[in-house]
């Protein structure tokens, strides 16, 4: 049962009720300090400091919204209970309240309000120190303390704004930061995406067609084979660019659900695939696996497969050898990945992005990655991915 909706003008009538509360507690502050602030039987300033002190939470409220209207009354108050009463506490307390009101306008309001409230006190706080009749010198020493005084509320208020500002500005460079490594880690991310899905993909297709390209004459259902490797492949490579494309569209914002990937991501489950995508490229792959083998976590898992996939296609363009060997297996709470090859050394060039992109795989799931020649011959990749408590392959 659903609990009973309140009236909607109780909702309305809550923030009128408290800004009326606001503006007849200002208004009505001249008049409470001024009785408040009279002398008592045995003429002693502690009550009217208290009572004055008291009366002072008045327009605080109207303060805090309207600091201009608000800050009127307490002047007047001011102006008339401190040429009236006998008692210099009560006179220094008003100023106090009056300073300080100023310092909370200059904190959170333009300049130009600010401006005119500190106008507005110190001149009736000049009018207040002149009515009071202390003598010339009196007068001028009595400004000079009035003017300090407001000065450093001014100051402290210009110096609590600042440091809001500051913060303000941090925080939103901070954000600015991290939107933008965001971006550059989702950047690094597609990089890798494509750079794993396509390298293989065009390395069994390029030497395909190159043997396509020579058997045509001689062997023409080789070569039918060889294109249709290059079909699949290529069918392959287009549902994957459609599947990462699909899920930068999802990202999008107004994106509908048109733009779901429409296959699952890759993961070891498709090594028999991979496997078989490489040996018509020429490479013959010996899969091991050591246990059992259990479901991963999806980000370890497509981690894994990208890692073996630009290994094997390391091995078809670089190593000139006709079989090498995957080894997958968990061992102390790790996922262990090895692929190695007895070919002449692996890759001889350094521009290329495969091995920069298997270390960064296994650096985002805090794993470790090693890649270099064997001391037997040939090339050696390794990973080791931590696995969440449970899981075992």
């Amino acid at each position: 049962m659903s609990a009973k909706p309140r009236p909607l003008l109780s909702w309305h009538l809550r923030p009128a009720a408290r800004a009326a509360l606001a503006w007849c507690g200002a208004i009505a502050y001249p008049f409470a300090l001024f009785f408040a602030a009279r002398g008592t039987p045995f003429d002693s300033p502690a009550l009217p400091s208290l009572s004055a002190a008291a009366v002072t939470v008045l327009p605080l409220g109207l303060l805090r919204r309207h600091p201009l209207p608000a800050l009127a009354p307490m002047l007047l108050g001011t102006y008339f209970t401190a040429t009236t009463s006998p008692f210099w506490q009560v006179v220094y307390l008003l100023v106090l309240a009056n300073d300080l009101a100023v310092g909370h306008i200059v904190a959170t309001r333009p300049r130009r309000i600010a401006v005119t409230a500190a106008v507005m006190t110190l001149g009736v706080q000049v009018a207040v120190a002149a009515g009071l009749g202390t003598g010339t010198d009196g007068f001028a020493r009595a400004v000079v303390v009035l003017v300090l005084a407001l000065a450093a509320a001014w100051m402290t208020g210009h110096s609590v704004r600042e440091r809001r500002e500051h913060a303000a500005a941090l925080r939103s460079q901070a954000a600015a930061q991290a939107a933008a490594q965001a971006v550059a880690a989702e950047r690094l991310r597609i990089a890798r995406e494509l750079h794993d899905m396509i390298a293989h993909s065009i390395g069994v297709i390029a030497i395909q067609a190159g043997v396509g390209r020579r058997v045509i004459d001689t062997q023409p259902d080789e070569a039918r084979n060889a294109l249709a490797t290059i079909e699949d492949t290529g069918r392959e490579t287009l549902a994957g660019l459609r599947r990462t494309l699909g899920g930068l569209r999802r990202a999008e914002p107004g994106a509908g659900p048109e733009a779901s990937p429409r296959e699952p991501a890759p993961g070891l489950a498709d090594l028999e695939r991979l496997a078989a995508s490489t040996r018509n490229a020429g490479v013959h792959v010996d899969v091991r696996w050591l246990g059992e083998r259990h479901p991963l976590p999806p980000d370890i898992d497509m981690a894994a497969f990208r890692i073996v996939q630009e290994a094997l296609t390391n091995v078809v363009r670089h190593a000139d050898t006709p079989d090498c060997r995957v080894t997958i297996g968990c061992h102390d709470g790790e996922l262990i990945i090895e692929v190695a090859d007895d070919g002449r050394g692996g890759i001889t060039s350094g521009t290329g992005y495969g091995i920069t992109g298997m270390r960064e795989r296994a650096g985002l799931l805090r794993g470790q990655f090693t890649a270099g020649p064997r001391p037997e011959g040939g090339f050696r990749v390794a990973a080791r991915l931590p696995l969440p408590e449970g899981v075992h392959i």
